[in-house]
C-alpha cells in the first residue's frame, strides 16, 4: 500500500540517489518551486546525488541551460540526464536512417546540433519530409495550438512508406504554467496506433535509466528512489527498474485527490492507483 508522506526527508535516510523528474515536480516549466529545490538541496547535504531525469527531447546540456534561465540554483543536482540525450544515441546510430525528417520546433534543434564530441562526424540530415528516410519526433511544431489529430494525413503517409519513427520524448502531455500542452509522445502514440513503427527512450523505458546509472558509476544495486508526477512515465519506470517511487500527487495529476493539493487524500489517491494497477511505495502532495 502507498504511505503518503509530509516531506522527502521523512524518507530519505533510506535512499543514496535520487531519479527526479523536472516539469511538474521542481518547476512548472516556467519558475521552480522553492520548497522542491530545498528537498533535493537537503538530500545533497550528506553526500547523496540527485540525477534530474527528464523526458525533454533536448540534449542534457540544453536543459541545463534552461535550468539556470529559471533560476534553479545548481546545488540542488549532481547531474541531468534526458530523453534526448538517450534517443540521440539511437539516431547517430542511424536507427531513422541518415536522412531523417524533423517533427518539431526549433527549440529543439541541440538534438541535431549538441552532438558528443565522440560523434560529431555522424552523417544525420534533416531532409523535407517527401526525401525522408524515418522521422525524429521531439513534438509538435505548434504545441501550443496542435494536437495528435492534426498530423493523421502526413502519418498515413508516412506509414505508406513504412518510415519509422524515433520519439524523443514518451510524454503525452505536460503544464507549461497553467496550460496543458501535446508531447512527441502523443504524437508517436497515434502513430503507433495507426501501424507505424515507433522507438522510444525516455522514461519509463530503460535506456534513460542505464544512461544515468553509466554517467553515475553505478548498478542496480544501489539504492535509489525515483521522484515524479506520471503514473505511466515516473511510476511505471520506476516499478520495471525495480526501485521505489515516490509519487507526486499535485503534478499532472493534481485535481484527482481532493481539495487540498498539498495532502492528497489516502482513499482518493488509491482509488486512482487501482486502475493502473501501480502502487508506488509513497506518495506526497507537492516535493517538499
Amino acid at each position: 500500500m502507498t504511505r503518503v508522506i509530509a516531506r522527502l526527508a521523512d524518507i530519505s535516510s533510506d535512499y543514496d540517489t535520487l531519479f527526479c523528474d523536472l516539469w511538474g515536480c521542481l518547476h512548472n516549466g516556467r519558475e521552480p518551486y522553492p520548497a522542491a529545490v530545498a528537498a533535493l538541496q537537503g538530500f545533497r547535504k550528506d553526500g547523496k546525488r540527485v540525477v534530474l531525469m527528464t523526458n525533454a527531447p533536448r540534449p542534457s546540456q540544453s536543459v541545463i541551460a534552461q535550468l539556470d534561465r529559471m533560476g534553479v540554483p545548481r546545488d540542488a543536482w549532481d547531474i541531468v540526464v534526458s530523453s534526448g540525450d538517450a534517443a540521440q544515441v539511437a539516431m547517430l546510430d542511424g536507427w531513422a536512417g541518415h536522412n531523417v525528417w524533423h517533427l518539431g520546433t526549433g527549440k529543439d534543434d541541440g538534438f541535431f546540433n549538441d552532438l558528443p564530441e565522440d560523434r560529431r562526424d555522424a552523417a544525420i540530415v534533416r531532409v523535407p519530409f517527401e526525401v525522408a528516410e524515418g522521422i525524429v519526433n521531439t513534438g509538435p511544431f505548434n504545441e501550443t495550438t496542435e494536437t495528435p489529430e492534426d498530423y493523421r494525413k502526413t502519418f498515413q503517409k508516412a506509414i505508406a512508406r513504412d518510415l519509422p519513427m524515433l520519439c524523443a520524448n514518451p510524454d503525452i502531455v505536460v503544464d507549461l504554467g497553467d496550460r496543458r500542452i501535446y508531447c512527441a509522445g502523443a504524437l508517436a502514440q497515434l502513430y503507433a496506433e495507426m501501424g507505424g513503427r515507433v522507438a522510444l527512450f525516455g522514461k519509463p523505458h530503460a535506456p534513460i535509466y542505464d544512461l544515468a546509472r553509466k554517467r553515475l558509476g553505478v548498478d542496480n544495486s544501489n539504492r535509489t528512489l525515483a521522484i515524479g508526477d506520471g503514473i505511466a512515465t515516473d511510476v511505471l519506470g520506476a516499478a520495471e527498474q525495480g526501485i521505489d517511487a515516490l509519487f507526486v500527487t499535485g503534478g499532472l495529476a493534481f485535481d484527482a485527490f481532493g481539495d487540498d493539493v498539498e495532502n492528497p487524500d489516502h482513499g482518493m489517491l488509491t482509488g486512482w492507483l487501482d486502475p493502473h494497477k501501480l502502487s508506488p511505495e509513497f506518495a506526497i502532495g507537492r516535493l517538499r
